[in-house]
């Protein structure tokens, strides 16, 4: 197992960790405001999923980023 092997490893692990804290917490904080503001269902919708998207993006990006260094 060469350097850029580990480096790639540790990027992989890093990225899934983020992303799961990450798509947690943005669940958490809708769910939460959906309970506090049942009404504002619509309005919470479209920023939530925004949210969850571009935070997959950002770990879908990471991950090309750990193959370019294995591939390196």
């Amino acid at each position: 197992m060469t350097l850029q092997h580990f480096a790639a490893a540790l990027t992989i692990g890093v990225t899934w960790i983020g992303a799961t804290v990450t798509l947690w917490f943005i669940g958490k904080v809708w769910l939460e405001s959906l309970g506090r503001n049942p009404e504002g269902s619509k309005a919470f919708f479209v920023p939530a999923i925004l949210a969850l998207a571009l935070t997959e993006a950002i770990a879908i990006y990471w991950f090309v980023i750990a193959f370019m260094i294995i591939n390196n």
